[in-house]
Parts: C-alpha cells; sequence; structure tokens
C-alpha cells in the first residue's frame, strides 16, 4: 500500500512539474496569441492554474490571454465578460506586484492595443515612463529584447525617446 501511495505521489509531482510552461515558451505564445486562436487558447490552458497569489507573471499572461481571447468569441456580451476577467486579474497582478517590469509591459501592450470605447487606457504614459526609466536594469535578454521591439513599434512614443532606445 505504500508503495502504491510512493508510485502515485512520484507520479503527481513529476507530470505536474512537466506541465510547467517556460517563460520563453509563454513569451512566444503571447506574441503569436493575437493571431492565432490555437496559440490563444493554449496559451489560456498553460497557464489556467496561476492567480496573483502564487505567481504573479504568469498570472498576468493569463489574464491578457483572456483579453485576447475576447477577440476571438462572438457575443458581444461574452467579448466584454472575457475582457474585463482579463483585466481585473491584470490589476490585481499589479497591484500585488507592481514594480515588476514584465507585469507592467504586459498591460502597457494590452492598453496600446486595446479598442478605444472600452476605456482602458488609463496607464499608458505611467507605464511607458516606468518601462523607459528600468530598461537598463533589466537582466533578461529575451523581454529587454521584446520590451524594446515592443516599444520602438509603438504609437506612444515620441521620436526622441524612439532614438534613446536605439543608442
Amino acid at each position: 500500500m505504500r508503495f502504491l501511495l510512493l508510485i502515485i505521489t512520484c507520479f503527481i509531482f513529476t507530470s505536474g512539474s512537466a506541465n510547467n510552461p517556460s517563460i520563453e515558451e509563454i513569451r512566444y505564445l503571447y506574441q503569436k496569441a493575437a493571431k492565432e486562436e490555437i496559440l490563444c487558447k493554449k496559451l489560456l490552458v498553460s497557464l489556467q492554474i496561476y492567480n496573483e497569489f502564487n505567481n504573479t507573471t504568469l498570472a498576468a499572461y493569463r489574464a491578457c490571454a483572456n483579453m485576447i481571447m475576447a477577440k476571438y468569441v462572438s457575443s458581444p456580451i461574452n467579448k466584454l465578460s472575457k475582457f474585463n476577467e482579463g483585466k481585473n486579474l491584470l490589476e490585481k497582478c499589479i497591484k500585488k506586484d507592481n514594480r515588476n517590469v514584465e507585469i507592467r509591459f504586459l498591460r502597457f501592450t494590452v492598453q496600446c492595443n486595446a479598442p478605444k470605447f472600452i476605456g482602458y487606457n488609463s496607464s499608458l504614459l505611467l507605464d511607458k515612463n516606468f518601462l523607459l526609466n528600468c530598461l537598463s536594469t533589466i537582466k533578461d535578454k529575451q523581454l529587454k529584447n521584446n520590451i524594446i521591439t515592443f516599444l520602438k513599434s509603438s504609437n506612444y512614443l515620441t521620436n526622441i525617446e524612439k532614438q534613446q532606445l536605439i543608442s
């Protein structure tokens, strides 16, 4: 009986850790989710266990995937519901981990791309300035490159700010 319990316990822990997505995979799926519904769904499934209490960064990606998923549902009520569900989770993550550059970057990307009539754009300037000020301290090269690439293409940076990203 103990042996069976040991096998079951080992299976649970190994299968749980084997399903943990890497941050690189999550970032890749996030970048592709707006263009491919299947990848958005894959992202949501990969992140379903995360919330603002157990991993704010992965929960923030889950929140953003929910907002992107609004694009793929047909009913306007469901679209708004999906978007608001994601927005609420993202704001909880930011409240819990305000200095997390990746989470603030995610909110900036969403607010840059959200339709104006949704009214989810009040933190654009705050997040832009936060990201610009933190850029030199980011150690993760992939994250830093993602942020710089997005900022360069953003309509919310001045030409001078974009020039400073190059140097």
